[in-house]
């Protein structure tokens, strides 16, 4: 039977972007949805990594699993780094992305070409059944916001976000290519020698 490794998220979308990128370790990768009664994490921190940290650890001393906590966004430094860690509830609800692109289309309106750049941020961290996080990783990719929507693939800001060496956006480019160059990809790259070392390692 494989380790359970509990990614900290109702989101669906992604957990199987997570189980994509490190699908092919023996362990298993569950979301909250097997845990109703699992606490809802307040994401009241000001950075990224202060988000992941604590998704994990409460969620680990809850669930007395291994626990993959994850915070990402989208990062426009011509917003002064808006939309950050409000990236998904930039335009007030949780999760609603059409009003989140629509949103950041309209404060980059004004804006020329060469002021559209953009990155996005992963910070995993994976805490142990006892709460303690043993690593905590980031992942970053950079590119452009486009004028309109391109692609309906991925999700969040993807369709507006162009990776100029491909001319295509996340929306556009395949889940291989993305699942490649991703800030997630990045991220969890790192973290891949570590669930080696500490959950692989100690199946019997």
């Amino acid at each position: 039977m494989s380790p359970t490794v509990v990614v900290g998220t109702r989101n669906a979308k992604k957990r199987e972007e997570i189980l994509e990128i490190l699908g092919d370790l023996s362990l298993d990768f569950v979301d909250l949805t097997a845990w109703p009664a699992a606490p809802e994490v307040i994401e009241d921190g000001k950075i990224f990594e202060a988000n992941a940290r604590k998704k994990a650890v409460v969620l680990a001393k809850a669930l007395g699993q291994w626990v993959l906590g994850e915070d990402s966004g989208l990062v426009v430094p011509a917003l002064s780094g808006r939309p950050g860690v409000y990236s998904a509830r930039y335009a007030g609800k949780q999760g609603d992305d059409a009003a989140n692109n629509a949103r950041l289309l309209a404060e980059l309106a004004p804006l020329p070409d060469d002021r559209r750049a953009a990155y996005y941020v992963c910070v995993a961290a994976l805490a142990d059944p006892q709460g303690t996080v043993q690593a905590c990783v980031e992942g970053r990719c950079h590119g452009l916001i486009v004028r309109e929507p391109r692609g309906s693939g991925g999700f969040g800001y993807d369709p507006l976000f162009l990776i100029p060496e491909y001319h295509r956006t996340f929306g556009e480019l395949s889940a291989r290519v993305k699942h490649a160059i991703s800030h997630r990809a990045r991220a969890l790259a790192q973290l891949r020698p570590v669930l080696h070392r500490l959950v692989l390692s100690k199946v019997p």
